[in-house]
């Protein structure tokens, strides 16, 4: 009876132990270890992961990262990527579901010198000068729609603001949280102008996962996102723990500029919608719109239903 007991005992405690073990998962950014990311990796740091069984490993990006190759390719489980991404995709046969949106306000940007007197993009394209901007992204592309035959000379972009800190007369993209900070720290007054402000407002730094990772395990995308809404809920309260940890990952920027990123990022982040419906909210109106626009500038060919783009969890 008592070797029975024991056995069954010895059963029970292996079962428990197996039960227990964390479900390891991979989630790929698309650029450095960021405030822009800072929700993440207070997911990670504050145990959120882990509460939910979850070991997570997060894995830094930078420039050109193929974070929606990598999700096809199954080399990741997770991955940020941008709505036009996804969208993008899903056009070309790949299936890519958004899960929770960051960024409810879109913050690519364009940056100006203040001393120009800029009152709206529009003034940006009528006047002469430079505007440094990448042609391929699709909001380059919808603002040269918009406005056609500018004024300003169209010059690629070539990353940093070496030139903007050379030339009064040039204007650059931006990230709004990124650079004006750099060219604030550099001595230098600007103005910055938010490409949503002219009716382009993609979600970005989108956790997404393949169609079918999530039709084979949605318990852990459901707790993969809890516990993201979780991180992002504290680190928008308290970013400075996580910051420090970030700084330890991401040695090129500093304390002060970590600090100024969080806080210039929160209103594009949590706003009066998110309040009620919860961080990474995302609608099928606003799926909608971006689909009709990208096939309006032909970025895409086939009419895609906004339902298979984004799950809620």
């Amino acid at each position: 009876m008592k070797i029975m007991l024991l056995n069954i005992l010895v059963s029970l405690s292996a079962t428990m132990v197996f039960a227990a073990t964390p479900t390891k998962t991979k989630l790929a950014l698309n650029w450095k270890a960021e405030p822009q990311f800072g929700g993440f990796y207070t997911a990670q740091i504050n145990g959120e992961f882990k509460k939910r069984g979850l070991d997570v490993e997060i894995l830094e990006g930078g420039s050109g990262t193929p974070t929606v190759q990598m999700l096809g390719a199954n080399k990741v489980d997770y991955a940020i990527v941008s709505a036009e991404e996804i969208i993008l995709a899903q056009d070309r046969g790949s299936k890519i579901v958004g899960l929770f949106a960051t960024y409810q306000t879109n913050p690519q940007a364009i940056m100006t010198h203040e001393a120009r007197g800029f009152k709206t993009l529009k003034d940006v394209f009528a006047s002469e000068g430079v505007l440094s901007v990448q042609s391929g992204l699709s909001y380059a592309q919808f603002l040269l729609k918009k406005y056609p035959q500018p004024k300003v000379k169209v010059v690629p972009y070539l990353g940093g603001i070496t030139n903007f800190v050379k030339d009064p007369q040039y204007s650059q993209q931006c990230f709004f949280t990124s650079e004006p900070l750099l060219a604030e720290k550099a001595g230098l007054k600007t103005k910055t102008f938010l490409v949503s402000e002219e009716g382009f407002n993609p979600y970005t730094t989108v956790v997404a996962v393949s169609a079918e990772t999530l039709k084979k395990d949605p318990k852990t995308s459901k707790a993969m996102i809890d516990a993201i809404r979780a991180g992002w809920e504290e680190y928008l309260k308290n970013p400075e723990p996580t910051n420090k940890h970030m700084a330890g990952i991401n040695k090129s920027m500093d304390a002060e500029t970590f600090a100024k990123s969080a806080t210039a990022q929160k209103s594009l982040i949590e706003t009066t919608e998110t309040k009620q419906k919860g961080l990474g909210f995302m609608s099928e109106q606003r799926w909608q719109d971006l689909i009709t626009q990208l096939k309006d500038l032909k970025i895409i060919k086939k009419s895609l239903n906004p339902k298979d783009l984004y799950q809620a969890m």
